[in-house]
């Protein structure tokens, strides 16, 4: 079965920064968690975990 897996960070209103994860079945909707971190450098690190999570898991960088 073909899934995706999407990690994002992006701004949220009040300043903050946030690790989007975005993750399903190719061609179907996907679940979507949203986290908050008092500054970019934290969401980064969450970000970095995640990715090696995904990566030991068979999921490839997009272009890979």
């Amino acid at each position: 079965m073909a899934r995706y897996y999407v990690l994002s960070i992006e701004p949220s209103l009040f300043g903050d920064a946030t690790l989007i994860r975005e993750w399903g079945r190719i061609g179907r909707p996907g679940q979507r968690r949203i986290e908050f971190y008092e500054n970019q450098s934290h969401a980064v690190e969450a970000l970095e975990t995640w990715l090696q999570r995904k990566r030991r898991r068979g999921y490839l960088l997009r272009g890979e």
